[in-house]
């Protein structure tokens, strides 16, 4: 009994410490190999405690490799745009400009009643006023609504406004996205000239660049 006590109070400490170590986020927020390693990891944790015949090695071992996997992964995301497509995937519009995507509805194995859940859930009653719907790699469904009808009753009192847009990443962790440069069609030439207007010299020098809902160009440096 009293070994039995000693094990789990060992690998508890072990399981607060790992979890630790992976990051704050909440189950929700997950990424799908985030998920899989924390029901691995749980258990792994479990078969020694109600076991004493296993040693407490054979479960501190997989629990620790299984750690160092996921930094090296996270690193991998963080370093390389294509390891993060691979790895996490990347986020589905399921409604675009007020129109359902139902081909992209279908890919994601979702038919209209989970996302019209969704969708009350986040607190829209009515398809007509969103513009956006993105399904995002945790799983969490984000809303862009129609401008004029959020919160503020700009449309109420006359007031002309912009719709807001899907912000645009241009540049991650110091390298270009060509790709999204293409969608809101502009060029590497017009990228530089922008960062030399904010007396940036490189894109290497910056964490995070992009064109956010409005439009507006905003940037971050590591510095």
């Amino acid at each position: 009994m009293f070994i039995l006590m000693i094990r789990t109070t060992i690998l508890y400490i072990l399981l607060v410490i790992v979890m630790r170590l992976m990051g704050k986020r909440q189950i929700g927020q997950l990424q799908p190999f985030e998920l899989a390693i924390t029901i691995i990891i749980s258990d792994l944790a479990s078969l020694p405690m109600q076991d004493t015949r296993i040693p407490i090695i054979h479960g501190i071992i997989p629990i620790v490799t299984l750690l160092f996997i996921e930094i090296i992964v996270s690193i991998l995301q963080l370093k390389s745009q294509n390891a993060r497509l691979v790895i996490s995937g990347k986020p589905s519009i399921l409604i675009n400009k007020g129109k359902v995507d139902i081909n992209e509805l279908r890919s994601q194995r979702l038919n209209m009643n989970d996302l019209l859940e969704e969708v009350r859930l986040k607190g829209y009653y009515n398809l007509q006023d969103i513009e956006f719907a993105i399904l995002e790699t945790s799983g969490q469904l984000s809303i862009i609504p129609k401008t004029e009808l959020s919160n503020a009753t700009k449309e109420d009192v006359n007031i002309k406004c912009k719709q807001d847009t899907i912000p645009v990443t241009l540049i991650l962790d110091g390298v270009v996205n060509k790709k999204n440069l293409k969608i809101i069609n502009r060029d590497e030439k017009w990228l530089m000239s922008t960062l030399r207007s904010k007396n940036i010299n490189s894109s290497k020098d910056v964490f995070i660049a992009l064109v956010d809902s409005q439009g507006k160009f905003y940037t971050q440096l590591y510095k």
